[in-house]
């Protein structure tokens, strides 16, 4: 009896060891699924910064060049304002000359 006591006593010492590998390699998983949603995380917080960091630069670029196309509209629109104005000037004194002429011959 005493053998089988000592092979049951072996059987349970080897159990032990078992559920002490199983409980290491338990925590030592759990470590690593840990350590992977940390680096997971930092991943996602510097492609994050990185995304708005370009969207800045590309919305600071977009506005120099809107900007530059604004200018040069409202120069265009001057310029045409300018030409319209100046070429209303050189016709007032005939548009003048033939209204009053209408007037006084009515």
């Amino acid at each position: 009896m005493d053998a089988e006591k000592s092979l049951l006593q072996q059987i349970r010492d080897r159990e032990r060891e078992f559920a002490i590998k199983v409980e290491t390699a338990k925590r030592e998983t759990e470590a690593e699924i840990t350590a992977a949603h940390q680096q997971a995380e930092t991943i996602i917080t510097e492609a994050t910064k990185r995304g708005k960091t370009a969207a800045e630069e590309l919305l600071n670029k977009e506005t120099i060049i809107t900007g530059a196309e604004v200018d040069r509209i409202k120069k265009e629109a001057a310029d045409k304002a300018e030409a319209v104005r100046k070429n209303g000037e050189m016709h007032l004194q005939s548009a003048v000359a033939m209204i009053t002429g209408y007037v006084i011959n009515r």
